[in-house]
């Protein structure tokens, strides 16, 4: 008899968006040069010295464009960051004071930063379930943020991992025909267990006549399996916009609670087969209690000793910290420090499925580890269009040298593979990665990075601290729903086009 051993399923095939151009510019420094160099001809019929001085600014202006580090950021972009970083150090708001002797309101924590303008409402969905929505203000968007139970992937079969990334692949193409979703995040957070869940459930559940050795046992189990013992939560936060497609006129929260309620089953209902377990939506008091938790981890003990009383009732303008300094490599907030990173590059070639294993696990150098999967997803319409002009893009790029690298050859076999998929009904969305590392000590922020970036090696994916970002970064690693292309002020098609 003969076993045939199947071949471990791989995933890979994709790209990043490019801009086509020369000379390594984008679109628009290659329209600006063109037209620099036009207007240096007509310059030289008058004066030749001008001529030479307006090369040499052109070339001052379109110089750093052409420098790129190895995270594929020009001069420009450090330039510009580091300025931006100065102005605001300069200004004071790189610190953050509240409570008694803030400038908030007396007697409220707000968040800092990008999450300053948010609100948090009840509302109940189609099953009677209480869920927070989240509205964030200074862009009219809404969260809600849905609890996953992941069954994990210990001791089970390669076919049913991959049913799980079949199913998973499924649920976020979906995503593209939701009206009116923006973006998706999913957040896995590992920290210490508190063990006061499982000094609940044993509590709750000893019987008042058990024997003796039955109760030494327990109370054993109680005091000593906590220790070192880690908590992973996943939580995934959907964002929808809050002007309405057809009539693009602002919603309010209550209309918002209403169409967001009636689609939480058939969204949560759709995670069962993707190996999330089950799925439920956070309540106003969840997520306030989680942000608080992640600006102050000390405060974990207590949550979750109010929880098991009966109730947490922390407001949403309590869960933010007393105060905060942002530094231009790390972030100081309450008495915990963190670093965020961010992902510059996907892994390269195939991979396989158990990629992101070691990054999402527990590490016991750092205090508690905030993985978050950025998806922004396009409407069937706006992929076919994309799929389109990154084949047009891909072929400019491999016809500029005489002979196409293999970098461009791949690439352009990768742009005409995802082209294929999207005809034949696969999803088209872009993804990102954001990664906190939280420690209780500042000596303990270089082991922490340290591990990090090995970490990251060990999944092949290249990350950049977010140097002259970390507040935002770290606010935008945690389930609220921020998408941070729509709170900068600069395009994002100009960008790209950079």
């Amino acid at each position: 008899m003969e076993t045939l051993s199947k071949a471990p399923r791989t995933y890979g095939n994709w790209r990043k968006p490019t801009s086509p151009g020369v000379l390594g510019l984008g679109m628009l420094p290659t329209i600006a040069m063109l037209f620099g160099l036009i207007v240096t001809i007509f310059t030289m019929i008058i004066s030749m010295a001008l001529a030479v001085l307006f090369v040499i600014l052109m070339c001052l202006a379109l110089g750093p464009l052409t420098m790129r580090d190895r995270h594929g950021r020009n001069g420009m972009q450090w330039i510009s960051a580091r300025v931006a970083w100065t102005m605001a150090k300069a200004r004071g708001q790189h610190l953050y004071r509240s409570g008694p002797i803030g400038r908030t309101p007396p007697g409220t924590c707000q968040l800092p930063g990008l999450a300053a303008k948010t609100r948090l409402h009840e509302a109940v969905d189609a099953y009677n379930r209480p869920f927070g929505l989240l509205h964030i203000q200074s862009v009219d968007d809404y969260t809600v943020v849905l609890q996953c139970d992941a069954d994990g992937a210990a001791l089970v079969d390669d076919d049913q991992v991959d049913t799980w990334v079949a199913y998973w692949g499924q649920w976020l193409a979906n995503l593209g025909n939701e009206s009116g979703l923006v973006a998706a995040s999913i957040t896995v957070e590992t920290a210490p267990d508190t063990g006061e869940r499982l000094r609940e459930e044993i509590t709750g559940n000893l019987h008042s006549e058990a024997p003796e050795l039955a109760r030494r046992v327990l109370t054993k189990v109680m005091d000593d399996y906590s220790e070192g013992a880690a908590r992973i939560t996943t939580r995934i936060a959907l964002t929808f916009e809050g002007r309405g497609r057809a009539a693009r006129k602002r919603r309010t929260a209550q209309e918002m609670a209403t169409e967001i309620g009636t689609r939480l089953p058939a969204l949560t209902s759709s995670l069962s087969m993707t190996g999330a377990g089950t799925a439920v939506p956070l309540s106003a008091a969840q997520i306030a209690a989680a942000v608080r938790v992640a600006y102050d981890p000390t405060v974990a003990v207590l949550v979750d000793k109010a929880r098991t009383e009966g109730g947490l009732g922390l407001r949403w303008n309590e869960a933010g910290p007393f105060a905060t300094q942002e530094s231009w490599s790390h972030y100081r907030h309450d008495g915990a420090f963190s670093i965020t990173w961010a992902m510059s590059d996907a892994p390269r070639g195939e991979v396989f499925a158990t990629v992101l294993h070691r990054l999402l696990a527990p590490h016991e150098d750092i205090l508690r580890k905030r993985v978050t999967i950025l998806y922004r997803p396009h409407d069937p319409g706006t992929a076919a269009r994309l799929v389109e002009r990154d084949i047009k893009d891909a072929r400019f790029k491999a016809s500029q040298a005489k002979r196409a690298s293999a970098r461009d050859t791949v690439g352009l076999t990768s742009a005409e593979q995802t082209a294929l998929e999207e005809a034949t009904g696969a999803g088209l969305l872009r993804f990102g990665m954001l990664v906190t590392a939280t420690v209780d000590h500042v000596d303990k922020l270089e082991l922490a990075a340290s591990t990090v970036e090995n970490l990251s090696a060990s999944a092949r994916l290249v990350l950049r601290r977010a140097y002259g970002a970390q507040a935002s970064s770290f606010a935008a690693a945690l389930p609220l729903g921020l998408v941070l292309p729509r709170h900068v002020r600069v395009p994002q098609a100009l960008r790209e086009s950079m």
